[in-house]
């Protein structure tokens, strides 16, 4: 259901719409909730760079026993895998960590994040199983599968880079 919920939000027609751009639709469960998300790319004219136009999530817990806390909770979610995917690492010289402060670490900003939308599936019929972590799961897929279909390269480490 997640899945086809964010295809059809994202109005997914299996391919972009234009070239240098590449969609990816992953989806995937954890703890008994289902999440989905369409990511689409845009890669820049040097195939170095790419920026992430948009992300449509879908996701599933069950029942919802608080919508409004839920859908901040999944936007939360979808930030920290935007970090995970994109900007966030450690970086280590000589056994000295160079990065230890949250100015030079990069956490994604709001002016870093895209336009996001969500489809939150109210289960009444089953129970609440939360929504504390699942909905990172399909982010950094996303970009990764999206930037394969533009490019044609996989990548597959974190943060992702193209060059």
């Amino acid at each position: 259901g997640v899945l086809e919920a964010a295809a059809e939000k994202f109005g997914w027609t299996g391919h972009a719409a234009a070239p240098k751009t590449g969609i990816g639709l992953p989806c995937g469960t954890e703890k008994g909730s289902f999440v989905a998300a369409c990511v689409e790319v845009e890669v820049g004219p040097d195939a170095k760079a790419f920026r992430v136009k948009r992300i449509v999530e879908a996701f599933e817990c069950g029942a919802q026993v608080n919508p409004a806390n839920l859908e901040q909770q999944v936007y939360g979610c979808i930030v920290m895998g935007l970090g995970g995917a994109l900007t966030e690492e450690i970086r280590f010289e000589n056994g000295r960590v160079l990065n230890a402060s949250f100015r030079d670490y990069a956490v994604p900003r709001l002016k870093d994040v895209p336009p996001i939308e969500l489809v939150l599936l109210n289960r009444p019929d089953l129970p609440s199983v939360g929504a504390g972590e699942t909905p990172i799961v399909p982010v950094a897929p996303a970009i990764a599968n999206a930037l394969f279909a533009a490019t044609g390269r996989r990548v597959r480490s974190m943060p992702i880079r193209l060059a």
